[in-house]
């Protein structure tokens, strides 16, 4: 049996789409933004170049971002095929992580650095991928796009967990091991230009801020997705025999080379809310691996 199409299908497919092309992007603008550090050995204005570049917040975030990004992929690339635009939880909160992480790179490259350094070296050769590029693509990606779970308040506050332990790390190098015994120079200014007790003050309520805009902005595309494909569904699925629907989707997902079944949950429970089925979430789903498997 041939799986229908229907004009949600279309719009999974460009959702699916448009997050897996924005996630590679920014994926290969972090590779490319990193190797231009890595590659180079010596910069007049920059002390922490080549294997030292490892130390630098900008860069350790980029990589986290970019990780958090290429995760999507499989999961749009399957979306893809089932016509079905969902992200898993984990796989969210695994990005608003590196996306708040950046957007703080972002913030300090902006307000702190460029002022002091300059606008033009600050958002030049790598830096203009990671300073710049990178985060704007990420925060875009994230807050307009991975549009598949509404974030809570308790996910915004584990988002800054990896700007508190790099935090951690970078006060015990700068200022209780410093420089002269192998630690690190305060090459942020967090310590230097600015009293330690504003920095160690400050950052918390500063990266919970950041995140609370992301998470306002990425739930409202959220909603406004539903609400976009709840009323597509309502026209497509209204007074349709809910059973006949599952078991054709199922068996236009049959492709005999996946050893695993991904059930579209948010799927079947829209097709049952809109016909207006007795069957439960449960038979729905046990409906659909009978159809899919035999």
């Amino acid at each position: 049996m041939k799986i229908p199409r229907y004009p949600c299908d279309d719009l999974s497919l460009r959702r699916c789409a448009w997050t897996m092309v924005s996630a590679m992007t920014v994926f290969v603008c972090v590779i490319v933004g990193v190797t231009m550090n890595l590659t180079t050995i010596y910069d007049v204005n920059f002390d922490h170049m080549g294997l030292r570049t490892f130390c630098m917040f900008t860069v350790n975030s980029n990589i986290l971002c970019g990780l958090s990004m290429i995760v999507t992929v499989p999961y749009t690339i399957d979306g893809m095929r089932k016509r079905d635009f969902n992200l898993p939880n984990w796989v969210i909160d695994f990005a608003f992580c590196g996306v708040t992480s950046v957007a703080l790179t972002f913030l300090v490259s902006l307000c702190i650095l460029a002022p002091v350094k300059g606008f033009v070296l600050i958002f030049t050769g790598s830096r203009f991928f990671l300073h710049g590029l990178c985060p704007i693509l990420a925060i875009i990606a994230f807050c307009f796009l991975m549009t598949s779970h509404v974030i809570s308040l308790k996910e915004a506050v584990i988002s800054m967990t990896p700007v508190i332990l790099y935090a951690m790390v970078y006060y015990f190098m700068v200022e209780i091991l410093g420089p002269d015994n192998g630690g690190w120079d305060d090459f942020y200014g967090f310590f230097t230009r600015i009293p330690a007790w504003v920095s160690l003050l400050s950052f918390i309520p500063i990266t919970f801020g950041i995140a609370s805009v992301l998470r306002l902005l990425h739930n409202r595309s959220c909603r406004r997705a539903e609400r976009k494909e709840a009323e597509i569904y309502r026209k497509e699925f209204a007074g349709k025999d809910a059973r006949g629907l599952i078991t054709a989707i199922a068996c236009g997902h049959r492709t005999g080379k996946h050893p695993f079944v991904t059930v579209p949950v948010r799927l079947l429970d829209a097709i049952l809310r809109e016909t207006g089925s007795d069957m439960t979430l449960g038979e729905a789903c046990s409906l659909y691996m009978d159809s899919v498997i035999y």
